[in-house]
């Protein structure tokens, strides 16, 4: 018999994980070592400064404060290199194949349902059509060209108004140019819509698409994106 474990699998530590977040940020901005350097001077800056002018000015106050800036300059590199390990993540996965459904399944929130993949594609030239639901309705967002989306939009924006009749529906495309959403705000822009339908006819909506969408096993899917590879790491 092979030697099996049932140990559950060891999770990366803080450190570690902290570790790797440096390093996948460094590699994108190269000088990012000197902007955490600036933000611990300025941070402790700060707590020296407060412990001289507020009351009672004592050494061990000075002490207490400039510890307080340690940690606030902690924090905020902390969020600095989350938010650029997401702008590096972005700058990866930008214009390839399936990024669309990556940051669409991982980004909207528990008020959007979505899918990593596509309920649209053409096998050839890897264009895909994704659809979100949410309170401000259906969502139908075009990966690829515009022009040669323009059929797989129309078949989804028809099989969404037989199904969802009233519910509004909002065509994204994905891309740089005119009218175009970049990768980056795709996941801001759908959550800034306004909210137009209830949480019961969110669900009815769901219920009724997935009743009458074909299943896309046998096609093609695009695999340009590796979830494990271009998410950004977090610190847990």
């Amino acid at each position: 018999m092979s030697g099996r474990t049932t140990a559950p699998e060891k999770r990366p530590n803080f450190f570690r994980q902290l570790r790797t977040l440096y390093t996948y940020t460094h590699k994108a901005f190269p000088w990012l070592p000197w902007l955490i350097v600036g933000i611990f001077v300025l941070s402790i800056g700060i707590g020296v400064a407060v412990g001289f002018f507020i009351p009672p000015v004592a050494w061990w106050s000075i002490l207490l404060w400039s510890i307080t800036g340690v940690m606030l300059g902690i924090l905020v590199s902390l969020m600095t290199m989350t938010r650029l390990s997401t702008t590096a993540m972005y700058r990866q996965i930008d214009g390839m194949p399936g990024a669309a459904g990556h940051v669409l399944s991982t980004s909207l929130g528990r008020n959007w349902t979505a899918n990593e993949m596509p309920v649209g594609v053409n096998p050839k030239t890897q264009e895909a059509v994704y659809r979100v639901v949410g309170r401000g309705g259906v969502v139908i967002v075009g990966e690829g060209a515009r022009g040669r989306l323009t059929r797989l939009v129309n078949e989804e924006r028809s099989k969404v108004t037989r199904v969802a009749s009233g519910v509004p529906i909002t065509v994204l495309y994905v891309g740089h140019g005119e009218d175009d959403v970049s990768i980056a705000k795709l996941a801001s822009t759908i959550k800034a819509l306004p909210k137009k339908i209830d949480r019961t006819t969110q669900a009815a909506v769901i219920k009724r698409l997935e009743s009458v969408s074909q299943s896309l096993a046998s096609l093609p899917i695009p695999k340009g994106v590796d979830p494990t590879k271009a998410r950004a790491p977090r610190p847990r």
